[in-house]
């Protein structure tokens, strides 16, 4: 049976539109007051990304990150919860920071950090390398979408940066009440310190020799991204080793 040309030539637009929808979201939708961002997709099973479409396919994702004043309702969210009066770090120093990262299910999504001001421009330059190497990042969300609990968090696997908490066991600031580190994929990649892992569900990856794309290692993409933009990696530390942890002052 012969098909007209016109018939072609729609089936063809509608195939180009539709691949066109698989590509990397623009800026994240804003969020009615009170609301929380939706988790990004994961996959049960993390395996080796695929390799990236040849130049000039349609289905190349684009690195896009914005650092933005944080919306006056998800400062309302973090007061009490992420953030409070005594923090060394004010909310007006404080910035979200919207980026791209390939998901474990090797789709592109945009996450959310809060960043110092200071460190938004290098997290921006280190995560566009991080995303140029295809490494996958099971999700990234404001720790306030854990009710400000750092244990909640890495129990979720989940990549994030500020959070006003002291170092465990002592009085002083974390890096993280600056908003001056981050963590990645704290489950593959827990701190491990004096035998204790945390957290402590990932106990079985504080072997390093184990294979897993999500890993991190000395000399390895992400070490190097952030090596780039002048941050240190706590799995360079002499004595306990925090290997989900990059900092800008190496702390």
């Amino acid at each position: 049976m012969r098909v007209s040309c016109r018939v072609v030539r729609a089936v063809a637009v509608a195939g180009i539109l539709a691949a066109g929808c698989g590509g990397l979201p623009g800026a994240a939708p804003a969020l009615r007051p009170g609301t929380v961002s939706p988790a990004a997709p994961v996959s049960r099973v993390l395996t080796p990304a695929p390799p990236a479409p040849a130049r000039g396919g349609s289905a190349v994702a684009v690195y896009r990150a914005r650092t933005s004043a944080i919306p006056a309702w998800m400062r309302r969210r973090m007061i009490g919860v992420s953030w409070r009066p005594d923090c060394p770090a004010g909310l007006g120093r404080l910035r979200l920071l919207r980026l791209s990262y390939w998901g474990f299910d090797h789709a592109a999504h945009q996450g959310q950090l809060i960043v110092n001001a200071s460190a938004a421009r290098p997290l921006a330059r280190a995560f566009r390398l991080v995303f140029a190497a295809r490494y996958p990042i099971r999700q990234m969300r404001v720790v306030d979408v854990f009710g400000g609990s750092d244990e909640r968090s890495m129990r979720a696997d989940n990549t994030s940066a500020f959070n006003c908490r002291q170092i465990p066991g002592t009085t002083a600031w974390s890096e993280h009440a600056y908003g001056l580190a981050v963590d990645i994929n704290p489950s593959q990649n827990p701190e491990v310190a004096g035998g204790a892992v945390d957290p402590p569900a990932a106990a079985a990856w504080a072997d390093r020799t184990r294979h897993s794309p999500a890993i991190i290692r000395h000399g390895d993409a992400v070490w190097r991204a952030f090596i780039a933009v002048d941050w240190q990696w706590g799995g360079d530390w002499a004595t306990a080793k925090d290997y989900q942890h990059f900092s800008a002052n190496g702390r």
